[in-house]
């Protein structure tokens, strides 16, 4: 059995990028700039690949490519993110706030049959569809402001540690646009390349966004059915139980147990219950779990995730993210259950 102890932010980025959340709450400053080089090898190179894989016009490519700008800021977020070494009790206020429940309650009863539509349709928990975008985006307020193609084209050609990850990125994006009609000049994100109000970043629009509203094009930006079709639908796709716990509070006794990075449900119900910890859930002693610790402001801090906490943990590889969104939910329903 292994605890998961992660006092700090993940650094691996994930399918949908470690990047949406706290980098939101980074103002990158407009440094110098300059217009990426067409005729580097791997930008020649790129060109290419996007012809043989894809079939798409060369000169068109590298035309659009010659207008991305290369970003100092751009590389100094992603070199030095807002993401530093935060324990839990740091981490968790930025996102449970007053602030943001009560503006998730406001969402909620400005959008209360959307919401519940969506998540009946695909079933996932309203609460959790509502706190991911509150996370986020604060509710869809603040999307980014890069354009994507500089973000995505800095970090491909002149960041050499995830060079291949944004190189691939680029590579989606650019497949994106002819299919989805998203405009490669004028789309915005993140410091990343994550795109808006769920920070999606390419590879996961084109696997996982939904055109729920089926007027012919997917809009993450500004049409709400869309967007949380789309959380919901990413979800789904990685194995939510509509009804079941998240996570659990919990106190054990008993020897340490050495902490781990691993994310996943590396153990059980019954298994936590027999090394001695005592916890809430009304899942059977099999169902897969995950021991967490995380620092607390008083000391160490123990929880139990069950799957649909692994489940969030797959929007954001970090177990204090999916924390924060399960937490937020929680005080969002608390809110919506108090009389008026």
């Amino acid at each position: 059995m292994t605890i998961l102890n992660l006092t700090t932010i993940n650094s691996r980025l994930p399918a949908r990028l470690l990047a949406g959340p706290l980098a939101c709450l980074l103002l990158v400053p407009a440094l110098h700039a300059r217009s990426l080089d067409t005729d580097k090898d791997d930008v020649v190179n790129f060109v290419s690949e996007m012809q043989e894989k894809h079939g798409l016009d060369p000169e068109l490519v590298k035309s659009t490519l010659a207008q991305a700008e290369i970003k100092q800021g751009i590389l100094d977020a992603i070199s030095k993110p807002a993401e530093r070494a935060l324990k839990w009790f740091e981490y968790r206020p930025i996102f449970v706030t007053e602030k943001r429940i009560s503006q998730g309650h406001d969402f909620w009863n400005a959008n209360h049959d959307l919401v519940t539509r969506i998540g009946n349709e695909y079933g996932v928990a309203p609460e959790a569809l509502v706190a991911i975008v509150g996370v986020e985006t604060y509710y869809g307020r603040i999307t980014g402001s890069h354009r994507v193609l500089d973000a995505l084209s800095t970090l491909a050609f002149e960041y050499p540690p995830r060079s291949k990850f944004f190189r691939s990125q680029l590579e989606e994006f650019f497949v994106l646009s002819g299919e989805s009609g998203v405009d490669l000049l004028s789309a915005t994100g993140s410091y990343a390349g994550a795109m808006g109000s769920p920070q999606f970043i390419p590879s996961s629009f084109r696997s996982f966004a939904v055109d729920e509203d089926g007027d012919g094009r997917i809009d993450l930006w500004e049409n709400w059915n869309d967007v949380l079709a789309s959380v919901a639908n990413y979800f789904k796709a990685h194995g939510w139980r509509q009804g079941e716990d998240v996570a659990a509070r919990a106190t054990r006794k008993g020897k340490s147990i050495p902490g781990s990075r691993e994310l996943g449900l590396k153990t059980t119900v019954g298994a936590l219950r027999a090394a001695g910890w005592k916890f809430d859930t009304s899942l059977g002693e099999d169902a897969p779990a995950m021991a967490i610790k995380l620092q607390g402001v008083n000391g160490p801090e123990y929880w139990v995730g069950f799957n649909n906490f692994h489940v969030i943990t797959r929007y954001n590889h970090s177990v204090m993210y999916a924390l924060a969104v399960h937490q937020l939910s929680q005080e969002i329903v608390h809110r919506i259950k108090l009389p008026e």
